[in-house]
């Protein structure tokens, strides 16, 4: 009997390989966006020697004491437009890619992107609200702009779990995604209406829905870094589940793992990441599919490799986004979801059809 026992354990250990993210390669991936962060520095429409910007950012770790050269101008463009906006895309783009990882994991759905719940459709109706009932905004202490965004991607969200509980309590990852469709569809029904209402609004609003960061300062930054952080930690601690969760809901729940509990928190994280991410930015499509795929074509399938990096090669793809989108067609500035898409759509493809093949 004990030899049965023994015989049966490695049919069925061996097929899981866990994999641990190693110092080495975080460390590489670190300096990837180190890099990609110091080019974003120095493009722009004033040239900074790049020897001096390095200098001004050494002179600002503690006990280290060096005079950089930059005049008070060069300082001012660096620590005032381009460090924020930097970190701003850096904090977007991770937020994105993160929650894209997330989605896909719980869900077991290569597809699944960070909008797939209503939060772009929720965020694009709160945003519409504020432009069409709330013109002036400079006259508030704080724009409500962001707050009408990060509150309408998390009241959609809510409704559309809230609708798929309706389907029964043993609700599975499809009904959660048809109930965001339908979710979705609705906001944008009712969006649609208050735009034609508030034809005004029309050129500022679609061009927050294609997202930009050229409004980017340190008050966003701000905003959203608490809200970020805590997605981030929440999603990062569960990374084993969501290695877990892989092999179905039945056969978690056998190993002792409410799935039902594990897929609540992580689509509030994700959300709550998302929706902090879209209050600032607006709608920019595809890094949620982008970044997770790319890192799993390298790494393989497990969270614990693919979330962490996808955090930091996301901050990289939307800080290397936006520089494009600030250069292409200097002076002028296209919106960064214009670059997204044009790398995503092709991907999605991609992505879609080794999803048919392996199918």
């Amino acid at each position: 009997m004990s030899v049965s026992n023994s015989a049966a354990i490695p049919a069925v250990v061996a097929p899981v390989r866990i994999t641990r993210l190693r110092p080495r390669i975080l460390l590489l991936s670190l300096t990837c966006l180190a890099v990609v962060a110091l080019g974003a520095t120095l493009i722009g429409s004033v040239s900074l020697p790049p020897g001096a910007v390095i200098r001004e950012l050494l002179g600002r770790i503690p006990f280290v004491h060096v005079h950089s050269g930059l005049s008070d101008r060069e300082a001012a463009i660096l620590w005032q437009l381009r460090i924020p906006r930097l970190a701003l895309a850096g904090l977007v783009g991770g937020a994105l890619a993160m929650s894209g990882a997330a989605y896909q994991g719980v869900f077991r759905n290569p597809l699944v992107d960070p909008y797939l719940l209503g939060v772009a459709a929720g965020a694009g109706l709160g945003a519409t609200l504020a432009f069409a009932y709330l013109p002036a905004r400079g006259a508030w202490p704080v724009d409500p702009l962001p707050l009408a965004a990060f509150v309408g991607g998390l009241v959609s969200v809510a409704a559309t779990y809230t609708l798929g509980r309706a389907a029964g309590r043993r609700r599975s990852s499809a009904t959660l995604v048809l109930a965001g469709v339908a979710m979705a569809s609705f906001l944008t029904a009712i969006q649609t209406y208050l735009q034609q209402r508030h034809t005004g609004t029309l050129q500022a609003v679609y061009s927050w829905i294609l997202g930009t960061l050229g409004t980017a300062g340190w008050k966003e930054v701000l905003l959203i870094l608490p809200y970020v952080a805590i997605s981030g930690i929440v999603l990062i601690l569960h990374r084993r589940l969501l290695d877990v969760m892989a092999v179905g809901d039945e056969e978690a729940d056998s190993l002792g793992i409410r799935a039902a509990r594990v897929r609540l928190t992580v689509v509030v994280a994700a959300t709550l990441g998302t929706a902090a991410a879209v209050a600032v930015s607006g709608l920019i499509g595809f890094v949620g599919i982008i970044v997770p795929h790319a890192v799993r074509l390298v790494t393989g399938p497990s969270h614990r490799m693919v979330l962490p990096l996808s955090i930091v090669f996301g901050a990289a793809f939307l800080i290397l986004a936006d520089v494009i989108a600030r250069v292409v067609v200097a002076p002028a500035e296209l919106p960064i979801g214009v670059i997204t898409a044009f790398v995503g759509a092709p991907f999605f493809l991609l992505v879609l059809r080794r999803s048919k093949r392996i199918a």
